[in-house]
């Protein structure tokens, strides 16, 4: 707008391509999320405690929290970017579960008080419930902050993209856990009332007692906790009746579950839709000027011609830098498209009789538009053009592969070795072998040595002949072909050069070449085939140069399949196919190359970051077995994260990697809860001399495994429920936070139902045969 007063009369700029509009979307996609997540996680603490002064505690935490991790984001340059901000997003649920356990017992305790004829002050009462769970709280938010460690050590393009994600996590737990041992007590302490109101209206009085005292209720007599006694009480005690059963059928369905995991794709990254399409044919070498346009043109009109796009903007040859050494022979053309609701319809079972608010959530499950994938499916057919190997990819997604490892496709080869003739001819001979490799959309070998060039050899007796030198001849194929600059033109402050040399039309052929005319010594002119052999050979076109060696590239772009399973099959096939000459090799690159970097980095990372939390739980439990009993979490969990997985058809990533790596945290702390109210319900049986045999034992057991199932499905609950919104978006950047939420919500299912089964069991076992047996006799 600023520019329009100064461009000449009927030019405008118009926008091809701006990328402001996707920052803009994800961001705003992102920040609904979050707010969504902490009005679900509110409600569901409102639920579980039925209690609203003690709901208001973790609930102002959730917001205080995240504001003042924007502090140190501030300070440190971390900008609000998508991954940044699924830092915070993916913690929401976790906020709040110190000051949950907080709080749940805090409740329990006055309730007893209550009952016992409130002896003594309530204020000392909420300090010892603080006190009983503090360390456990504390050592469950460390080891949630340790555990994030492996995606602070990812380097290179997976560094730049998880590291912020891992920084905002860590300070927003950090604030958390700040605030569960100031803020949250100081609530407490001067907010809460224990007893109430009684000035007029009564009204007034009942709604003020409501929201400032509440009615406390005996567990027993707690409107949730009396339906969860009901649905766990039977399995608890089967499951006490038969631990070995139990914990043998536990191990059978994570050993089931470890063949479903190899069936999972494998992939670097899942791709975040952009919403604009990158198209990068490529053609033979030797493509003219004139040609590439026309082609151009056409791919232009064919692409246009879909609904779905609003504009295309394509462009041959590369600008005046050495950082974009792209010939005629690559295209690269920028496809605007609509909102994906703007796209074509597509049948559903719901389309013909839904409404459109229960169109608006089934959609969610089954799409009723085409999707992406699907449109460049159509796109790539209407364009097959002979001579033509297409690409498709995105723009950013596009410039960042090609950046880190010279790839535009998914997958590459890199094929070293001395000859670049050698190296054309395996890369022609993979062309045709991987053609056959299913999931192929399209591979394309370089010509390495496959370049076109015009040579003009000078006849030496002929050029005696005529009287004329070799740089006569020189001389006349720069100015008439090659283009010499006469005189420059001087207008105001700009300076054009003047070329001159023949019309296209006098050197656009090898016979119009040969007819050049090279003036002599007399005045004459003679043409140039008189005195010169003007022929066409072939050449390097570029030089590519690694690691000491000759290279040639082949491109290899894939539809339907994972990078991982992709190249399994395609290396079998060349092995069996092709049979590299001595002194040759091959690099497989591209997304795979990623993929691998980052496998290997994590072989290493993970393990050193399980030991660093059996060091912190065993800090806070004391005990080898305790400190063992927790870390079962993370089997069970895996087993929950693979089969949710498989059945969403996601594949392993970086993305899902790190959901995993946060979801060992979120493990370890729901198993040092499940401990804590078992240990808890243990020591009160033994203060009180009940457990003189297996029946007193089991009852203890129940009693911390059943009596406290609500705080422990209140934490799942909230930490699960505030993923939703995750799972459930579909807006610009929902496929990538997915894949990290994925892993989370499915682990955490299945390793909670595992912790209130198998843990139980556990337990009674080891407590029946260290302690309470040895007693008895």
């Amino acid at each position: 707008e600023s520019m329009k007063a100064s461009l000449p009369s009927g030019v405008e700029i118009v926008t091809t391509y701006d990328r402001s509009e996707l920052i803009d979307q994800s961001i705003d996609n992102l920040k609904s999320e979050l707010l969504t997540e902490m009005i679900i996680v509110s409600l569901v603490i409102l639920f579980f405690l039925w209690h609203i002064p003690s709901a208001l505690v973790p609930i102002i935490t959730i917001p205080v929290s995240v504001l003042l991790a924007f502090i140190p984001m501030y300070y440190w340059g971390i900008s609000s970017n998508i991954m940044s901000l699924a830092g915070i997003a993916i913690s929401i649920g976790v906020l709040v579960d110190g000051a949950i356990v907080e709080v749940e017992n805090a409740y329990k305790k006055l309730e007893r008080w209550q009952e016992e004829g409130q002896k003594g002050d309530f204020h000392q009462i909420r300090l010892e419930a603080l006190q009983e769970v503090g360390p456990s709280v504390f050592f469950s938010l460390l080891v949630i902050a340790v555990s994030f460690l492996p995606v602070f050590t990812l380097v290179d393009q997976e560094g730049r993209l998880f590291t912020p994600l891992a920084y905002t996590k860590t300070l927003s737990l950090a604030m958390a856990a700040i605030l569960a041992v100031t803020l949250d007590p100081a609530v407490r302490m001067l907010f809460t009332r224990m007893h109430p109101f009684s000035f007029r209206p009564r009204w007034t009085a009942k709604i003020t007692n409501s929201v400032l005292v509440g009615k406390y209720y005996s567990e027993e007599k707690h409107p949730i906790s009396k339906i969860l006694f009901k649905l766990y009480d039977k399995p608890c005690r089967f499951v006490l009746r038969h631990p070995k059963s139990t914990i043998a059928i536990a191990l059978l369905i994570i050993l089931v579950s470890v063949p479903v995991y190899f069936k999972l794709g494998r992939e670097f990254m899942p791709p975040l839709n952009e919403g604009t399409i990158l198209y990068m044919p490529t053609t033979l070498p030797g493509l003219s000027v004139t040609e590439a346009q026309k082609l151009m043109e056409l791919e232009d009109r064919v692409m246009k011609s879909f609904p779905e796009v609003v504009t295309v903007f394509g462009k041959a040859g590369r600008a005046d830098t050495s950082t974009d050494p792209a010939p005629f022979s690559m295209m690269e053309t920028t496809v605007i498209l609509k909102p994906p609701s703007q796209w074509r319809a597509k049948e559903r079972w719901y389309s013909s009789w839904a409404p459109d608010w229960l169109k608006g959530i089934l959609r969610h499950a089954w799409p009723d538009r085409i999707s992406w994938d699907e449109l460049v499916a159509e796109l790539d057919k209407a364009l097959q053009i002979p001579g033509n190997t297409n690409a498709w990819t995105m723009p950013i997604k596009a410039r960042i592969d090609m950046l880190t490892t010279g790839f535009r496709t998914p997958v590459g080869i890199k094929i070293l070795g001395s000859d670049l003739n050698k190296i054309q001819e395996l890369g022609e001979q993979m062309e045709k072998v991987l053609n056959k490799v299913p999931g192929t959309r399209s591979v394309f070998a370089e010509r390495a040595a496959g370049g076109f060039f015009v040579d003009f050899v000078p006849k030496r007796e002929a050029l005696a002949q005529y009287g004329l030198t070799i740089d006569d001849v020189q001389m006349t194929i720069m100015a008439a072909i090659g283009g010499e600059t006469i005189t420059t033109t001087i207008e105001g402050r700009e300076r054009y050069s003047v070329n001159l040399r023949y019309a296209r039309d006098y050197r656009s052929e090898l016979d119009q070449l040969q007819r050049v005319l090279v003036p002599t010594m007399n005045g004459t002119q003679v043409p140039i085939s008189l005195v010169a052999d003007v022929t066409i050979s072939n050449g390097p076109a570029m030089i590519r140069d690694e690691n000491g060696m000759l290279a040639g590239y082949v491109f290899i772009d894939i539809a339907g399949r994972d990078v991982g399973t992709y190249v399994d099959d395609a290396r079998k096939t060349i092995d069996k196919s092709i049979t590299l000459p001595t002194g040759y090799s091959l690099i497989w690159s591209g997304q795979y190359e990623n993929m691998i970097r980052v496998r290997e980095r994590l072989k290493l990372i993970i393990p050193i970051t399980i030991v660093l939390i059996f060091i912190l739980l065993y800090m806070n439990t004391k005990s080898t077995f305790k400190t063992f009993l927790v870390m079962l979490a993370v089997p069970f969990s895996v087993v929950g994260a693979v089969w949710l997985m498989y059945l969403l058809d996601y594949n392993v990533s970086i993305a899902a990697w790190v959901g995993m790596i946060a979801l060992m945290g979120l493990d370890a702390e729901t198993g040092v809860f499940m401990l804590l109210f078992l240990d808890l319900s243990y020591n009160e049986a033994k203060e009180n001399n009940r457990l003189n045999n297996k029946e007193e034992l089991r009852e203890a057991v129940i009693h911390g495994a059943v009596k406290r199932i609500r705080p422990k499905m209140m934490t799942v609950c909230a930490t699960a429920m505030g993923l939703m919104p995750i799972m459930w978006s579909m807006g610009t950047g929902a496929d990538v936070m997915k894949r990290v939420t994925a892993p989370m919500v499915g682990g955490l299912a299945t390793s909670f139902l595992m912790e209130l089964l198998v843990y139980p069991a556990i337990y009674f076992l080891w407590k029946w045969h260290k302690e309470v047996k040895p007693h008895i006799a």
